[in-house]
């Protein structure tokens, strides 16, 4: 339950940083809170993370348009499987594999 929650204020955040016009939010600020949101999720307890990992697809159904494509790529964009494989390297790999293939 408490993974939702942390799940719905996260995506919130994201969404905002990545949807709000350049003239409302100057974008180097953006980037450099993506990049601090990016550093806690990774340094989250991995159960957690896990859980978190888990939220969002089914979060993703609350939003529309740009803003669901925002939250359905959170653990994409903030590299979150990666953080929960970073112990197996052969998990490692098939996700470094999926990224080179995305592009």
């Amino acid at each position: 339950m408490i993974a939702m929650q942390v799940a719905e204020i996260i995506a919130e955040y994201a969404v905002f940083l990545e949807l709000t016009d350049d003239e409302e939010l100057n974008p180097d600020t953006a980037v450099k809170m993506m990049e601090a949101l990016a550093s806690h999720l990774q340094e989250m307890d991995k159960g957690f993370l896990r859980e978190l990992v888990n939220a969002f697809p089914i979060i993703v159904e609350e939003y529309s348009g740009e803003a669901q494509e925002v939250v359905r790529n959170i653990s994409y964009g903030y590299y979150l499987e990666e953080a929960l494989a970073v112990n197996d390297p052969v998990k490692m790999a098939t996700l470094e594999a999926l990224r080179d293939a995305r592009g």
